[in-house]
């Protein structure tokens, strides 16, 4: 090796400037070279200990290139420093799934855009979706113009339960949801957003139509960037899972299980969008193949050491939302109920009550559990328990109390379970559910005081469909029904006054005349004749055969006429079969003819022939062994010819051919 230049060497001792180190780190994050940038960072540290845009520097770096343990271990080296890396730390934790502990770091931090920006996103992976939106309002002061600010904005929204207030929310920042801004602005992002907006406002016509331009937007975006046409496929996997799952809404089942089977064969998409067809994929299908469901969910499961404790996969665990969590567990506790699978119902059931304790599908799910183990009453009571703790969030818990309670023919917890719901008291079904099992239990005065509450409540709607007209004719005739006739009356009077139907007013002197005959007569009078009515002699009407007097019969003459035509009457000759002499019909036929021989009175079992039986010490042989072998092969050769049965023969007939 030959020895260094003295040139070499001298520039070698020469220290560097701290300008070139930090110019070198600049260059080295700009093109992306972390890894050499941290190595930069520790020259300028070993010249200057304790330097905090080194420092930062070296954490940055890390973080760039998802070290975040090295990070930390950077982070933790310099506490004794007098510097804040305290914002540094929190997002090292919030990249490595340590939400608690990077929420606590910031509580104590000043709100900068930074802060509220990393604790919003925090906020949204805890699905705190409030404090979410409250730190984006809180960001909104700063007068950030940023469009990933308005898309995050309408995702917590959406995500909040709060799609309602997506269009106001954007107006107010200047946003314009329609179809043809959304295409002016060519923005992928918000136009999914928006769509997902539509999806949970039931506008799906619409929200098809701005996923098609989001992923028409997108597809031109990445071929600018020579994106492959795979790779294109993959970026896009959210919207094409979420057009499938408005196809699946909108019945157009057959497409949209060819999307999420099409995506899922491939692969092609993240895992979240792959899980999220899966999961809406064993939901179209059903009950058909639960054993094919189950094998695509167990994929996507982890199995956990501890009891009760539920875990998807590394790459799904923080990836899905909870909603998309809870989805995907309880499309896999149906399957294992429809599969018999009872008892790991019943163990993810219990996991998923301790995960989703706000949530009222794990208690819904265990009352299923519970029927399908024919245990109904301890189902009703998980049921009223949940409804009785949540009354304001019980509405679809009453619903399944009643239709359990109903199906196992308690009716008074149906009914109780039904009108504590106040918001549907007033719908058609819901009252004539109520109606009918009021009916079952005999309790008369409630299914009346049920229709009252709902022609009283169609009085007060200010509704363009008004259903108080169908409510009063149906209480009417129920009122008629159990003796009610003023009420009846009075009802089928009001239905008159406001319609004037003639079916009300016929109703009307029905009903009158039980109570009020003068009432009866005075509207019979506006009833239209019926026509064909003039002609008819009511007096010739009543001397009739089928008319009766209200106090005695009345006797009919018969004409003479009519009484010769009667006698007159024609007898047919019978009919007898061909070649028949009713002269001489010869003996009746057998009265059991038509059945099996085995079922005549006649029959006979034949007796078992116990001559072919061996007699004599064990290992000896008959002399007649022969002839045994040679019957047997006979009679098998008579059953394989399948001939009809020969009549039994008598004793004497066998003793003479076994003697010759």
């Amino acid at each position: 090796m030959p020895p260094k230049s003295k040139a070499a060497t001298a520039a070698a001792a020469e220290p560097v400037s701290l300008e070139d180190l930090f110019s070198a780190i600049h260059r080295h994050i700009e093109a992306g070279e972390y890894p050499q940038a941290v190595k930069v960072a520790d020259q300028v540290l070993a010249a200057a200990p304790g330097d905090e845009d080194a420092v930062r520097c070296k954490v940055v770096a890390h973080i760039k290139s998802d070290a975040t343990d090295k990070a930390l271990a950077a982070i933790r080296a310099a506490e004794r420093l007098p510097i804040d890396l305290s914002y540094y730390k929190a997002y090292c934790y919030y990249r490595q799934n340590k939400l608690q502990e990077a929420l606590e770091i910031l509580n104590g931090q000043e709100e900068t855009t930074d802060v509220l920006q990393l604790e919003s996103q925090i906020y949204y992976r805890l699905a705190r979706m409030n404090d979410c939106l409250n730190s984006y309002e809180k960001l909104q002061k700063f007068k950030i113009d940023s469009m990933d600010l308005k898309i995050n904005t309408m995702a917590a929204l959406v995500a909040a339960g709060r799609a309602s207030e997506v269009h106001a929310a954007m107006k107010a920042q200047k946003v314009d949801l329609t179809t043809r801004a959304l295409r002016d602005a060519r923005s992928f992002e918000l136009a999914y957003n928006s769509a997902c907006a539509l999806i949970e406002n039931k506008k799906y016509s619409e929200a098809k139509e701005q996923l098609d331009l989001a992923k028409r937007i997108g597809k031109e975006e990445l071929m600018v960037e020579d994106y492959a046409e795979d790779e294109i496929e993959y970026e896009l996997a959210p919207v094409s899972a979420q057009l499938a799952y408005v196809q699946q809404l909108q019945g157009q089942t057959q497409e949209a299980m060819e999307t999420y089977v099409n995506m899922i064969n491939k692969k092609s998409g993240d895992p979240s969008s792959l899980a999220v067809a899966t999961t809406n994929l064993v939901s179209l299908k059903g009950t058909k193949d639960a054993a094919d469901g189950l094998r695509k969910l167990d994929r996507l499961v982890e199995k956990s050491t501890a009891p009760n404790q539920l875990q998807l996969i590394e790459t799904l665990e923080f990836k899905l939302s909870p909603r998309q969590k809870e989805a995907l567990y309880s499309a896999r506790v149906l399957l294992l109920l429809h599969a018999n699978k009872i008892d790991q119902a019943q163990e993810l059931v219990s996991g998923l009550l301790g995960m989703f304790r706000d949530s009222i599908f794990p208690v819904l799910l265990q009352a299923a559990v519970h029927v399908r183990e024919k245990k109904v009453p301890k189902a009703e009571e998980v049921l009223s328990r949940y409804a009785e703790k949540h009354p304001d969030d019980s509405k679809g818990v009453l619903l399944a109390l009643a239709q359990i309670a109903a199906n196992a023919n308690h009716f008074q917890i149906a009914a109780d379970s039904l009108s504590k719901i106040s918001d549907i008291q007033h719908m058609p079904a819901t009252v004539a559910t109520l109606v009918a099992l009021k009916e079952r239990i005999s309790d008369s005065n409630g299914a009346s005081s049920v229709l009252d509450s709902a022609i009283q409540w169609w009085k007060n709607a200010m509704t363009e469909d008004n259903k108080l007209d169908v409510f009063m004719r149906e209480a009417a005739s129920f009122k008629l029904n159990h003796g009610r006739d003023e009420e009846a009356c009075q009802l089928y009077e009001q239905l008159v006054k406001s319609c004037g139907s003639t079916e009300a007013l016929a109703g009307l002197v029905a009903t009158s005349a039980r109570t009020d005959l003068e009432k009866a007569e005075q509207y019979e009078k506006k009833l239209k004749p019926l026509p064909g009515l003039k002609g008819i002699n009511v007096e010739s009407l009543e001397k009739t055969s089928g008319a009766r007097h209200v106090d005695q019969a009345m006797k009919v003459d018969v004409p003479e006429e009519v009484k010769k035509q009667k006698a007159k009457k024609r007898k047919r000759k019978p009919k007898y079969p061909k070649n028949f002499d009713p002269a001489n019909p010869g003996p009746p036929p057998d009265p059991e003819r038509w059945l099996p021989k085995r079922e005549r009175s006649s029959y006979r079992p034949k007796r078992k022939d116990k001559r072919a039986q061996v007699r004599g010490a064990q290992g000896s042989v008959s002399k007649d062994k022969h002839d045994a072998s040679a019957t047997s092969s006979k009679v098998s050769q008579s059953t394989t010819t399948a001939k009809a049965p020969e009549p039994p023969k008598s004793n004497k007939s066998r003793n003479k051919k076994s003697r010759r």
